[in-house]
């Protein structure tokens, strides 16, 4: 039990009765227990396997390499399309994680395994992600552009092409495009 993790478990207002029976099975695994992005973390060599958070309508389990488990009793969640690693275990009330509890351990063992074996989830490449007419069109006008987008890293350029094909209407596509374009050409990403 990692004390600086205490006020995650101490502060939640909704969850608190789940959040702490997660923990409970996660701490019998022997993992070590740490705080990222402001959540429980389990991790094993230090590499990170699975973490404790809640939305609004559930709270969860997420398993950094869950598009790697064999989720034997079909309880792995892909939150979107665009997640391409993780996969969660979703909860509503504590007799679902009573119910589940063995099969938790299963799932957090296998984890480890997974990680152990040093697999790693094959990743779209950033060609492979849909790039919104407007910003093609942007891209094709303006070599500087191009140049700028094409130096930012992967990561950066995915998270671009999501937000701008996310939006339904082209003038919304556009607007984004726009206010968008000081940061890509100042090499900066959308969420920097």
């Amino acid at each position: 039990m990692n004390p600086k993790v205490n006020f995650f478990f101490e502060n939640a207002g909704q969850w608190q009765e789940e959040f702490k029976k997660l923990r409970t099975i996660a701490l019998s695994t022997e993992l070590v227990e740490d705080l990222k992005w402001g959540c429980p973390c389990y991790t094993y060599e230090g590499k990170n396997i699975f973490l404790i958070h809640g939305f609004k309508e559930y709270c969860a389990l997420l398993f950094f390499k869950g598009a790697l488990m064999k989720d034997p009793d079909h309880i792995l969640i892909q939150q979107s399309e665009n997640v391409q690693a993780a996969r969660q275990i979703r909860f509503t009330d504590v007799e679902q994680i009573n119910d589940l509890q063995g099969s938790l351990r299963q799932y957090m063992f296998e984890a480890v395994e997974i990680e152990e074996s040093g697999a790693k989830v094959e990743m779209k490449k950033t060609k492979e992600f849909e790039i919104a007419e407007e910003f093609q069109e942007k891209l094709d006008q303006d070599p500087a552009l191009e140049e700028a987008f094409k130096a930012l890293t992967p990561g950066r350029q995915r998270a671009y092409l999501l937000h701008f094909s996310s939006a339904k209407q082209s003038k919304t596509r556009e607007a984004r495009i726009e206010k968008c374009i000081p940061q890509i050409m100042d090499g900066i990403g959308l969420n920097d």
